[in-house]
């Protein structure tokens, strides 16, 4: 789950996942989606969250998926690491950000924001 730069240094799982909920967050506000203003994306985050723990903890704790303990922080959250969750969350803001977006553009700027 690791790459190698152009220096030989490995690129870490742990890494990755927080850059990708850094990019994701400035995209985010990029697009002013303001989910985190809004109670239907933490009731979302929390259902995707709890599947994903679910599945995360069966495909980790039956040995079906695993990682290099170098490339990870080693904290684990039903048996799936940490970076996991910091991808899912990635993924479930970009997704509705782009989500968001799309509809803004469909039913026109201020029609969109009225339904919001």
């Amino acid at each position: 789950m690791a790459s190698e730069s152009a220096e030989g240094e490995r690129m870490s799982y742990t890494f990755l996942a927080l850059s990708a909920v850094v990019i994701t967050i400035i995209l985010e506000r990029a697009i002013g989606a303001n989910l985190f203003r809004t109670a239907n994306f933490y009731l979302a985050y929390g259902i995707v969250l709890f599947f994903q723990l679910v599945t995360n903890g069966y495909l980790t704790g039956q040995g079906i998926v695993t990682y290099g303990e170098s490339v990870i922080m080693g904290a684990r959250i039903a048996n799936a690491p940490i970076e996991d969750l910091l991808f899912g969350f990635a993924l479930v803001v970009l997704s509705m950000s782009v989500w968001y977006k799309l509809g803004q553009k469909q039913l026109g700027n201020k029609a969109f924001r009225n339904q919001a």
